[in-house]
């Protein structure tokens, strides 16, 4: 994997990934950025919201269940000293479908935390991760 981050000014910076994709970062007023994009720890956590959320997608599809829709809120700390890691994150999954059976669900986000999701799996080195999830009938 290769990414090409680019400054643009003061605390701004345009990332591209090899495949072409690109997004702008920028940081806080009070750090002088101007608020113009998401922070970089900001990426992070959407980042392993995305992984999760797809590994979650993919197991309850194979388990032939009737998935419809997949939200995940989630809420995060950070360490108030530097370096600012996460320390606590919280999954909350809303599902959406026919007769999703709450017992594969769960399954579905275990295996995602345990043994999938990279990203979430890497942050659990320094934060506390935790998952509720809530089934929305179709």
């Amino acid at each position: 994997m290769k990414m090409r981050i680019k400054w643009n000014d003061i605390v701004s910076f345009q990332g591209e990934t090899e495949n072409g994709h690109t997004v702008l970062m920028d940081g806080a007023p009070e750090v002088g950025g101007r608020n113009l994009g998401l922070r970089p720890m900001e990426m992070v956590l959407m980042g392993a919201g995305g992984c999760t959320a797809s590994d979650v997608v993919m197991i309850l599809k194979k388990s032939r269940q009737d998935i419809i829709d997949c939200i995940v809120e989630i809420e995060a700390e950070r360490a108030t000293e530097d370096p600012k890691v996460f320390t606590r994150i919280h999954y909350h999954f809303i599902l959406t479908g026919k007769n999703l059976k709450p017992q594969q669900v769960e399954r579905a986000i275990n295996l995602s935390a345990e043994k999938y999701c990279s990203a979430s799996i890497m942050l659990g080195k320094t934060a506390e991760i935790t998952h509720d999830f809530e089934i929305m009938k179709k």
